[in-house]
């Protein structure tokens, strides 16, 4: 039976993957230690995730509570296994929260990624290699488009260069990353190192909102999924700056972890980066995610407003898809902003 590992299984991302996985007849082993409980909260936590998962799949997945930082552990499950396809998406993902332990930041997103690179090389160099990397690696930059206010989102002119979206040419360089972006940068970097330097076949995805009824989303992170269930339960929900008419492209967990799959099946390129997001297929502006939550849910928000936006925002960010379209022209997004409320929504009434 074919294998795989997943690094954060119990996460969104990650029990996607491990979801999609098993359906395409794999044995999965999945790493997940619930750092998000640490990080947010236990309301955070994923280890409801984790519960369903091992509920699901019995024999199918074996789970291991292992932390990335640590190779000892990591390398005596690697000689233990010989995996055609490695999932990475392990990760402090907050660029607020990161500002408060960078040591910790730097040392989950940067060195736990070196660390399963390297055994990777050492023990499965045949397989292939995902890395969930983010568009925080951009820094502010994006904040510098030509941006146009309208009613109720900022946008980009349509004759402008990035007007279907930001794709992989922008710079990442000289801007204000954030710490979190700063360490993802590492990671980043190093992936794309390990398919250059060494012929592996690893790829990077950078990714814009990722979203989906898995999400235990929170104020810090999970955008879409927060504002959701802060509507549906009738609990506060506080817009940071730009006047609520920042733009954010929405991927489904489930689009996204199908672009690892047609890499991983056609891996056309070693160390490439693709820009992972909703595009214009699916974006939206928190003033229009509030109105269609509202209309779905049939409840209304409770909403204050905070003028302060937070470090390292973006003001309007879509990702572009065309490169990795190109590459894969079966791969096409499912779900849209609306049908992703309405799965978040049924997940949590």
């Amino acid at each position: 039976m074919k294998s795989a590992l997943v690094t954060g299984s119990a996460g969104l991302v990650g029990s996607e993957t491990v979801n999609f996985l098993y359906r395409k007849g794999y044995r999965v082993a999945g790493i997940d230690n619930n750092m998000r409980a640490y990080f947010f909260g236990k309301e955070a936590g994923t280890g409801w995730k984790l519960r369903e998962l091992k509920n699901r799949y019995k024999n199918k997945y074996t789970h291991h509570a292992i932390d990335i930082r640590d190779i000892n552990a990591l390398e005596k499950l690697f000689k233990k296994n010989e995996w055609e396809l490695v999932v990475h998406t392990a990760a402090q993902p907050s660029h607020d929260w990161a500002a408060k332990e960078p040591h910790t930041d730097f040392g989950i997103n940067a060195q736990g990624t070196l660390n399963l690179l390297e055994l990777y090389r050492k023990y499965c160099p045949r397989a292939t290699f995902i890395f969930t990397s983010t568009n925080k690696v951009y820094g502010d930059t994006p904040n510098t488009l030509p941006l146009v206010e309208l009613e109720k989102r900022f946008e980009i002119s349509g004759k402008h260069p990035f007007s279907g979206g930001i794709n992989e040419t922008m710079s990442i360089d000289n801007c204000k990353h954030s710490i979190f972006g700063a360490s993802k940068v590492a990671a980043d970097v190093m992936v794309q190192e390990y398919g250059k330097y060494f012929g592996l076949h690893t790829a990077v995805f950078r990714c814009g909102c990722i979203t989906g009824p898995a999400h235990s989303g929170t104020q810090l992170h999970g955008f879409l999924s927060y504002l959701v269930k802060c509507i549906a339960n009738g609990k506060p929900y506080t817009i940071f700056g730009y006047k609520g008419k920042q733009v954010r492209d929405n991927i489904h967990s489930f689009d996204l972890v199908n672009m690892f799959w047609h890499y991983h099946k056609n891996p056309l390129e070693n160390g490439v980066v693709y820009n992972a997001g909703g595009g214009r297929f699916a974006n939206v502006s928190v003033l229009e995610a509030i109105e269609k939550i509202e209309k779905i849910t049939g409840k209304k928000a409770i909403v204050t407003y905070d003028p302060v936006n937070r470090i390292g925002d973006h003001i309007w960010y879509i990702s572009n898809l065309s490169k990795f379209q190109s590459h894969h022209p079966g791969w096409k997004p499912v779900y849209n902003i609306d049908k992703t409320i309405r799965e978040i929504y049924n997940q949590i009434k």
